[in-house]
């Protein structure tokens, strides 16, 4: 019996998931009737356009459409993603070999781990990093090296000692930015240093551009194939869920590099039938139809950003405004750093009544900051900001009168 009493090869190689411990504390407080303002997870709280959910409907009412759809997505689905990416970034996709769809860029993230890791393969992965990027790798029996975040001159050279002194040298890099959890954004020259390293390199780029479209103050996001050459060498995951406030629908894509779209596509078509034909004709409606509702909510999440900034730190905690994503990613305050993310973050939830993500929940780097989620609306930050007044000044934290 020993053998079955030893827990199992992949769930060994997982840590607990520090954040479920935030999350279990704040659903308890709420079957308890207490309000909690939840600022921790990443979930929309706005609804879909309306056509799409007519689209939806439409469609479901068919009986032909419920039958098994398509792994990869339906012909239609995966023309609009192309035409997206000729839209907005001027790149050029084959819908038919360069465009997959995923059931949300995670699964894609996750199921491509498994068609290109091997056991032992070295993946590069950001710290602070949303977890899939590193746990997807994880459980498909690779090993992770650290990058930083930032995209600063310490970056590259974290990337030059990677290559330099790890045994067997790196195959993959994910990048992510807007960064998930830090909001960090980068420019296209980034970019174009990348495709030149990793070309050099022979190391792939996995890109997760799933924040594409929230970015705030005018500067629109940068998409790494807008690189020429960087076909040659990267894939891009893009989403709808925070797009078209879609999340529970779970629609994503993969786009880029043939070779890997199709060991992608390859390994989908084991493991699934697609997403649900309707929803899948809804969101070609979505990526078809106007386009004004992008840049409302665009215009939205920046306003709420203004609003937390202004009123946390007025509540006497300062925040960095970020320039994209739906977070913001914030230094514990100085007095009670020595309390560490995990802490800081419970006491919050208990005593304040406002749920945030612990840093340490995205790797070590994390820790001393929370990630904040604007998925309130601009009356509930504020409440937010007037709890989060009363718990720091119960520790003793000096806030600004008024």
């Amino acid at each position: 019996m020993s053998t079955v009493e030893e827990e199992f090869y992949r769930i060994k190689r997982l840590p607990p998931y520090v954040i479920a411990e935030v999350n279990a504390m704040r659903a308890a407080a709420r079957a308890s009737g207490r309000d909690i303002i939840d600022l921790g997870m990443g979930n929309p709280d706005l609804p879909p356009p309306a056509h799409v959910i007519d689209k939806l409907c439409e469609v479901a009412r068919k009986p032909s459409a419920h039958g098994y759809s398509a792994s990869k997505g339906i012909p239609g689905i995966r023309k609009a993603q192309a035409n997206y990416y000729a839209t907005r970034f001027g790149v050029e996709l084959d819908p038919e070999t360069e465009v997959v769809m995923t059931m949300g860029s995670k699964e894609g993230l996750a199921s491509l781990a498994t068609a290109i890791t091997a056991p032992g393969d070295v993946v590069l992965a950001p710290n602070p990093s949303y977890p899939i990027h590193t746990f997807g790798f994880i459980i498909a029996g690779a090993t992770i090296r650290s990058v930083p975040t930032t995209p600063d001159e310490r970056y590259w050279e974290s990337l030059d000692r990677a290559m330099a002194f790890t045994v067997p040298r790196p195959s993959i890099l994910i990048v992510n930015y807007p960064s998930n959890p830090t909001a960090e954004t980068v420019d296209l020259a980034f970019y174009e240093r990348l495709v030149a390293w990793a070309k050099e390199n022979k190391v792939w780029i996995l890109s997760d551009l799933a924040y594409s479209e929230l970015y705030f103050d005018g500067n629109p996001t940068r998409s790494i194939l807008e690189v020429p050459g960087a076909k040659d060498v990267a894939v891009e995951f893009t989403s709808m869920s925070k797009t078209f406030s879609m999340a529970g629908w779970r629609v994503g894509f993969a786009v880029g590099n043939k070779k890997l779209i199709a060991a992608l596509t390859r390994v989908k078509s084991y493991l699934d039938y697609g997403a649900f034909t309707p929803i899948q004709a809804a969101a070609c409606a979505a990526l078809n139809g106007p386009q004004d509702i992008v840049e409302q909510n665009r215009k939205l999440y920046q306003k709420r950003r203004d609003v937390m900034v202004e009123a946390f730190g007025r509540a006497g905690w300062d925040i960095p405004s970020p320039k994209a994503s739906m977070f913001a990613w914030a230094p514990l305050p100085p007095a009670l750093k020595h309390m560490g993310s995990l802490e800081f973050s419970k006491q919050l939830l208990t005593e304040a009544e406002v749920a945030v993500a612990p840093g340490v929940g995205y790797g070590e780097d994390g820790e001393g900051f929370v990630r904040i989620a604007m998925v309130e609306n601009e009356q509930r930050l504020r409440q937010a900001a007037r709890n989060i007044k009363r718990f720091l000044t119960s520790k003793g934290v000096n806030t600004p009168a008024g």
